[in-house]
């Protein structure tokens, strides 16, 4: 068997990687519960949605040919901002789908259409903003800047978010998606842009939870009385 020495070391390895570890396989359990307990679309706040909103169908379009764009046509999309239509055209610009004039940003009482259209009816709104950046943490990050926040009156504290340049419905948020993205940031160790499972630090630490569990099996082995009874009839 281990001499005794050997033994102490590996108890002690086993009990301080435990108690630096300790805390972030907490937060794996919590979250990991978290994930397998909660529905993912209530997460992305489907039950705040309209579903079933379809589009509107516009006729008499001007041809995106005769639109005053320099570079050409490369992408093109169609928005329904206040009963009108528009282009969006490579990504960059609007335009009057009717008269081919461009339109460089969009009113709040346009962005409020926007999200009524997009929300389920019945929802009180108590504020709108425009935000034109936002931090590495923001829950409205990476997405199209600038932005008007349409807060709601809910219990869930929600919030819309449509882009100014291009009248886009971009997202909700909402308090359970908050506590989702916290999280999840913390089973990733990605405290910056939350996906990257390839961080040193969460390589690190897995290194060593795999080393906590092997010492874990390892002490029992030196230290079971049983399979030292085992081994000591096998000789």
């Amino acid at each position: 068997m281990v001499k005794r020495k050997t033994a102490i070391k590996i108890r002690k390895t086993h009990r301080y990687l435990g108690l630096f570890l300790g805390l972030q396989f907490l937060f794996w359990t919590i979250s990991g519960l978290y994930f397998s307990w909660t529905n993912i679309d209530e997460i992305h706040g489907d039950q705040f949605k309209n579903l079933v909103y379809q589009p509107k169908t516009f006729s008499n379009l001007i041809s995106p040919s005769k639109l005053d764009s320099l570079e050409g046509v490369n992408t093109i999309a169609i928005r329904d901002i206040d009963n009108i239509p528009f282009y969006w055209v490579n990504n960059k610009q609007l335009y009057n789908a009717i008269d081919g004039s461009q339109k460089n940003s969009i009113t709040k009482d346009e962005a409020l259409y926007i999200a009524k259209n997009h929300m389920k009816s019945g929802l009180e709104v108590t504020s709108i903003k425009q935000i034109t950046e936002t931090g590495k943490h923001h829950e409205y990050r990476e997405k199209l800047l600038p932005a008007y926040v349409i807060t709601y009156k809910t219990d869930e504290a929600l919030k819309a978010y449509v882009s100014v340049k291009d009248g886009k419905f971009q997202t909700v948020r909402h308090r359970s998606w908050r506590w989702f993205d916290f999280l999840w940031m913390t089973h990733t160790m990605d405290y910056q842009s939350r996906d990257n499972f390839n961080t040193m630090v969460l390589r690190a630490f897995s290194l060593l939870g795999l080393i906590t569990v092997l010492s874990g099996f390892l002490l029992w082995y030196i230290s079971s009385p049983s399979l030292r009874k085992i081994l000591k009839n096998n000789k």
